[in-house]
């Protein structure tokens, strides 16, 4: 089974099973999971098997945000965040 292999996480920095893989974005697995478990077996083909096509979709083929974007969210959110 292996979704108790662990490997180390790139993104976390610690070992994580492939189960945390499976549902580190709540209901979809991470969209590094490919990358990450390929060279231990055919990760790719298992999960076309599990997901439906919109999950893969919605998973794996968005285009990520530019990062200026990304940057100005933070940036925003940090102001609107209460000040202990």
């Amino acid at each position: 089974m292996p979704e108790q292999m662990e490997i180390r996480c790139p993104k976390l920095g610690g070992q994580v099973t492939f189960d945390y893989c499976l549902k580190e974005a709540g209901e979809l697995p991470c969209a590094r999971i490919i990358n990450c478990w390929q060279p231990y077996f055919p990760v790719e083909d298992y999960l076309r098997k599990r997901l439906t096509d919109a999950d893969w979709e919605c998973c794996f083929n968005k285009k990520p945000k530019e990062k200026i974007l990304t940057l100005l969210e933070l940036i925003e959110a940090a102001k609107n965040k209460p000040v202990k």
